[in-house]
């Protein structure tokens, strides 16, 4: 069974274009898999230990996948929890001890772009190839779904998702239906990030009390957002760069007055948007993190204007998922 000697896959980053914070309450979403992957090796060690190395953080431990335990030898404390997801990966797939894990990132951390999804969505496929295992893209997803679920208590299924398949996807209301979107134009978006992480889980605590106190207030901001979100669909779709443009600031806005915008956010969003962006918001949960701004015929402006304080970088949708990269 154990004939392959190591095995290397890789698979995207994400990000979320319409209907962050939203989506937890039922909300639809739209998200694209971006061209920023995570590449995973797995190869036989000499003894019978399990060791990962995930060298962009500098994180690294030993894995006991019989006792599902981990023992970190290097890294900071905030970064190591990414272990977790390739210990659950690996379980998964009922590897057993003895193999080094190498994983180089290519997406920056912390920045909302999905990378832990990528990490355990490429670990999946890397571990199962090297046991012998077949599984449908469809499998992949759901176990990665498990593991972000097991590792984070609570997860939306749009990252791993993307992660998986690729592409541009429409998450339907209360995340029944997954709909891949057949867009034939270019989408111009730039991600800007900056140093400061947003902790997610305390920013959509944030806006639970408040929507909680205020009901009557919270709820119908919740509920444009969905309209935008469906309007979003069409135009994207249609190739309608002013609409994108349009909603995508709206969007900022609603987002905005659910509290998770920050100084550092709304500085890259409306530099973004005097630079010649058609529209900018936030991606992801906020507080810090990133933000897209769309960008048709701007693109290098606005980085370019983006980079002087912060940090910029133009993505591509990837419509290629998880892959196998190399095999022995």
């Amino acid at each position: 069974m154990l004939n392959t000697k190591h095995v290397t896959t890789s698979a995207p980053g994400k990000t979320i274009l319409f209907g962050e914070h939203a989506v937890v309450y039922g909300k639809p979403a739209i998200a694209a898999a971006v061209d920023r992957r995570v590449y995973v090796k797995i190869e036989k060690r000499e003894d019978n230990r399990t060791h990962v190395n995930v060298e962009e953080l500098r994180v690294s431990g030993f894995l006991n996948l019989e006792r599902g335990l981990i023992e970190f030898d290097n890294g900071e404390y905030e970064k190591k929890n990414i272990l977790e997801y390739v210990l659950k990966s690996l379980i998964k797939t009922n590897t057993k001890d003895g193999l080094e894990v190498t994983i180089n990132i290519d997406i920056p951390i912390g920045a909302g772009l999905g990378s832990s999804a990528a990490v355990t969505v490429a670990t999946i496929l890397s571990s199962s190839i090297y046991n012998n295992i077949n599984l449908t893209r469809d499998e992949i997803a759901k176990q990665a779904h498990q593991v972000e679920l097991e590792v984070q208590g609570a997860a939306s299924p749009i990252d791993t998702t993307l992660s998986t398949h690729g592409g541009v996807i429409y998450l339907s209301k209360d995340a029944e239906e997954i709909i891949t979107l057949d867009i034939n134009t270019e989408i111009p978006i730039i991600i800007g990030y900056t140093s400061k992480r947003g902790n997610t889980g305390k920013l959509v605590e944030t806006v639970k009390l408040k929507v909680e106190k205020y009901p009557q207030i919270m709820n119908p901001i919740l509920n444009s957002m969905e309209s935008i979100t469906n309007h979003a669909r069409e135009a994207l779709v249609n190739g309608d760069q002013q609409k994108i443009g349009e909603l995508m600031n709206i969007n900022h806005g609603l987002l905005d007055s659910l509290g998770v915008n920050t100084e550092e956010l709304s500085k890259m969003v409306y530099f973004a948007r005097k630079t010649g962006a058609l529209g900018s918001k936030i991606t992801g949960a906020g507080g810090g993190g990133s933000i897209i701004a769309y960008c048709p015929g701007r693109v290098e402006e606005v980085i370019s204007c983006i980079n002087k304080f912060e940090n910029a970088f133009k993505i591509n949708i990837s419509v290629e998922g998880v892959r196998l990269e190399s095999k022995e």
